[in-house]
């Protein structure tokens, strides 16, 4: 695993003390439905609620990764690169099996999201050829002991109720968002640059999406990881699209 920032963070998460943070931590007064979950009309309600946005370019990110030099990886990178394909995968498992409890749309359709997050890093290991934690993967089992208590955690947890569900989800994003920004800090190559960037994209989108759905429930959500201040600008800001294109093009 990569830097003491990161692992700080995870290991801080396996306290599961963030999700009482998250549910007591303030009143339901105390907060507003933030702007982008106010659109003028219902199709776009169900569109955020539901999480039934176009993400054609999520899934085609992997065809610009061969379009950028190769580059020489540092351990850094290296770690980054087999801990990202790890966490996103446990996004996707988290989502996939609240999927199963829940028949709220929104947690099959993120977990869709996260499978194409976590196709984009396998594509960054093949092009490096770099070992594959997930190449053989089962849903609920991972290879870094770290994520496999917090998947543990994070499933006991949001298995309670559907609100503790969608708290669940805004916090594997709170931390993801946490954990791509201080990877960032330590990669230069291009490719990987450009994947991460958009997985950062991703997450403020699912966070979105899953703090909507919070407040639509009468629920709240205080960010654990991510400071105030930014997430109050991401929840109160739009759902964000690509280019559509790969750098250069």
């Amino acid at each position: 695993m990569k830097t003491t920032k990161t692992s700080t963070a995870l290991n801080a998460a396996l306290g599961m003390t963030f999700l009482a943070a998250a549910l007591y931590g303030c009143s339901k007064d105390d907060q507003t439905l933030p702007a982008s979950t106010t659109p003028d009309t219902d199709y776009k309600t169900t569109m955020m609620l539901d999480y039934t946005y176009d993400e054609s370019d999520l899934y085609t990110i992997g065809s610009c990764i061969d379009s950028l030099p190769y580059e020489t990886l540092s351990s850094e990178e290296e770690a980054a690169l087999t801990l990202m394909r790890e966490e996103e995968y446990l996004a996707h498992d988290v989502y996939f099996t609240l999927s199963q409890l829940y028949n709220r749309p929104i947690f099959s359709n993120i977990a869709k999201s996260e499978q194409s997050h976590t196709d984009a890093i396998k594509a960054l290991l093949e092009k490096y050829q770099l070992p594959d934690p997930a190449a053989a993967h089962t849903i609920g089992i991972f290879q870094n002991p770290t994520l496999q208590v917090l998947y543990d955690g994070l499933v006991t947890t949001g298995s309670q109720s559907l609100l503790n569900g969608l708290i669940t989800g805004a916090t594997i994003e709170d931390l993801d968002i946490e954990d791509i920004q201080s990877l960032m800090t330590t990669i230069d190559n291009q490719d990987i640059t450009l994947v991460f960037g958009n997985l950062e994209r991703g997450s403020r989108n699912h966070l979105r999406s899953f703090y909507a759905n919070i407040i639509r429930n009468n629920g709240t959500y205080t960010p654990q990881y991510i400071s105030l201040e930014e997430f109050d600008a991401i929840v109160n800001s739009p759902h964000e699209t690509g280019t559509g294109t790969c750098p250069g093009n």
